[in-house]
């Protein structure tokens, strides 16, 4: 059986959803959350209009004597797309959210450990920020895109496409990690590689973090909440199984 350590994914969430409630924290969840909402509102709107064209280019060309099994497939690939759009939605708001999420994570550490070994918040410290976090991102999307590429092309390839939305899920699941995880990771100066290695160290209770957080990222509006907690959720993560507190 699991130990309770390796299922503790939900328990970090939960935790980070009740911290982002207080009051030190707020000014970092507000600012970035008003951003996202316009940018989600946009996005919905978008893909309200390209979603069956979309659909259509992606779902198989069956023979006749098998169009029978259109009505399996297309669920399976409204889901595929879904997917698809979701982490489109996801990237594009934590890469504005990027250093406002640093500093988040900084906080929480302050909070939950006692000690403060960070520089004071200040616009111009928020400003020098961006291009640290800004490269980071642009390692996760380095580390994304080959991947995201390879599952794409295989969603393409008739017969064998219908694995695709599992690989993506699991995929998913695996980045919601490396993406939340990374900005604790990040503030302490730990290398891109160095960071993977400790969490593939992890994989099981990174993918149970992972997994809470991807199912609730799913939920349309909830996300924008949930996207600061995870952040809060995910320095938790770091924190205790750093053994730092």
């Amino acid at each position: 059986m699991p130990s309770p350590r390796v299922l503790s994914g939900p328990g970090y969430l939960r935790e980070g959803l009740s911290l982002i409630a207080r009051p030190e924290l707020r000014a970092f969840v507000i600012l970035p959350l008003a951003i996202n909402l316009v940018l989600f509102c946009a996005l919905v709107y978008f893909a309200g209009h390209e979603f069956s064209a979309w659909l259509d280019h992606l779902m198989p060309t069956l023979p006749s004597w098998l169009s029978f099994l259109n009505w399996l497939l297309w669920p399976l690939f409204v889901l595929l797309l879904l997917l698809m759009v979701f982490f489109t939605f996801t990237m594009v708001a934590n890469i504005i959210a990027a250093p406002f999420n640093g500093f988040l994570a900084e906080k929480v550490e302050v909070l939950v450990t006692g000690k403060d070994d960070f520089p004071a918040f200040s616009w111009g410290e928020l400003v020098a920020m961006v291009p640290r976090t800004m490269n980071r991102e642009m390692r996760k999307l380095g580390y994304y895109l080959p991947r995201a590429l390879g599952l794409l092309v295989l969603s393409l390839i008739p017969g064998v496409n219908v694995i695709a939305a599992p690989l993506w899920l699991l995929f998913g699941v695996w980045m919601m990690a490396i993406q939340y995880i990374d900005y604790p990771a990040d503030n302490h100066q730990m290398s891109w590689q160095d960071m993977l290695a400790w969490l593939r160290q992890k994989r099981m209770a990174c993918l149970s973090f992972g997994g809470i957080v991807y199912l609730v990222l799913l939920v349309p509006l909830l996300n924008l909440l949930m996207m600061p907690a995870a952040v809060a959720g995910a320095t938790l993560f770091w924190v205790r199984e750093r053994g730092q507190g």
